[in-house]
């Protein structure tokens, strides 16, 4: 039997924030996965790796983490007043799912540089030392998103000294900003209310917030649900029941905030929404052995992506505890003591992380204009992918 090469696609392979994904330049992409589809799934599935009923993504590349299975595809934005538009697609491990319904905010941090370095920013754009603000279109959720890429000698600078918890090395300071990044024409709480009850079998009533801001996230109190906020990835991740628990909650969650009709279609829907949950400050030891103080963080959060506690914290997710946190009388709000404020910051599994949000009430509820954040990123690995010809 003869078998067909291997096809070989340019591809870069970045770090982001606390997260690693495969970029492609649309333009580089074989023909027919140039636009959404089977093909196009397919061959990125195989590309990652997935799926794999072993769940390390040995024939990929994936890494078996959620954080580490992504794809993006950029292209030179049709847009005014954009340079770039990024596609994101969460690839599931076990199953033949690509989820495109959200953002990765972690990438966003890589998607900057990336268009410097393809050329998908106008070199008139480009300073020769100082700041790029490249302005991206996410195509995912339709919104904009303003990078700012430090820039020495006319290219991207991605040494530095910028410490960012659940990433072990320093590298240059990337500032990011959400531009309104609610759904729904701005209206961040789909239910009108920032505090929902949600009936869970084996669980009961169950105070949330649902918020759709950076990526639609239900957050819920660590005590209603038996933990105490300072909880690690094996407390979680090694516990099944758990994990069944926190799946059936982003389910009723996922329904009654109208992104699913019916609780099945959440299997299917495993990027959004997320779910967290939250809990006043309390002193812990993050996984990398650093002492996490209580009067180091005005909350605690942890947060589950495609179904299992990140190591971290998504950059979406964060651009949602700062919305909510912004908001009086939201859970997280609550936790973090109540009242007024612009910026936040709370513990995650791996240290802490600050973010800033601006939030106003107006005529139909509570809005957010901005959400910022400082991230990393780096190219990692730079060529070309091989991967089977699943196209035919």
């Amino acid at each position: 039997m003869t078998h067909s090469p291997q096809l070989r696609i340019p591809a870069t392979y970045m770090r982001g924030g606390t997260s690693k994904g495969v970029f492609f330049r649309l333009q580089d992409l074989p023909e027919p996965a140039q636009v959404p589809g089977p093909a196009r799934d397919a061959l990125l599935l195989r590309v990652i790796g997935s799926p794999d009923p072993y769940g390390k993504q040995i024939d990929g590349m994936g890494g078996g983490f959620s954080s580490t299975s992504k794809v993006v595809i950029l292209s030179k934005s049709q847009r005014p007043d954009h340079d770039v538009d990024y596609l994101f697609g969460q690839v599931a491990i076990d199953q033949p799912v690509i989820d495109w319904s959200g953002n990765c905010g972690n990438l966003t941090a890589a998607v900057g540089a990336f268009a410097i370095n393809a050329g998908l920013v106008e070199r008139s754009r480009i300073p020769a030392n100082g700041h790029c603000t490249v302005r991206i279109w996410q195509a995912n959720i339709g919104k904009t998103i303003i990078a700012h890429i430090p820039i020495r000698n006319c290219e991207v600078q991605e040494t530095g000294d910028f410490e960012l918890d659940g990433v072990t090395f320093p590298a240059a300071e990337v500032k990011i900003e959400f531009l309104d990044p609610a759904e729904d024409a701005g209206s961040m709480y789909p239910t009108g209310n920032v505090v929902d009850e949600l009936d869970v079998p084996g669980i009961g009533r169950l105070p949330a917030t649902l918020i759709n801001a950076g990526i639609p996230t239900i957050f819920v109190n660590a005590a209603d649900i038996g933990y105490s906020g300072t909880e690690l990835q094996p407390d979680i991740n090694e516990d099944a029941e758990a994990l069944a628990r926190f799946e059936t909650i982003r389910a009723h969650g996922a329904l009654r905030m109208g992104l699913i009709q019916d609780l099945a279609e959440a299997a299917s829907r495993q990027h959004t929404p997320k779910i967290a949950f939250v809990a006043p400050p309390k002193s812990y030891t993050a996984s990398s052995g650093k002492q996490v103080r209580a009067e180091d963080v005005d909350l605690l959060v942890r947060a589950l992506s495609m179904g299992r506690l990140h190591h971290a914290m998504m950059g979406t997710a964060a651009v949602a505890i700062a919305a909510a946190a912004a908001t009086p009388g939201t859970l997280v709000n609550l936790a973090a003591g109540g009242g007024e404020r612009t910026s936040v910051c709370f513990g995650h599994p791996s240290g802490t992380l600050r973010v800033g949000a601006e939030v106003a009430r107006g005529e139909h509820g509570w809005t957010i204009t901005k959400a910022i954040m400082s991230r990393s990123a780096r190219v990692l690995m730079e060529g070309w992918v091989r991967v089977p010809n699943v196209l035919g």
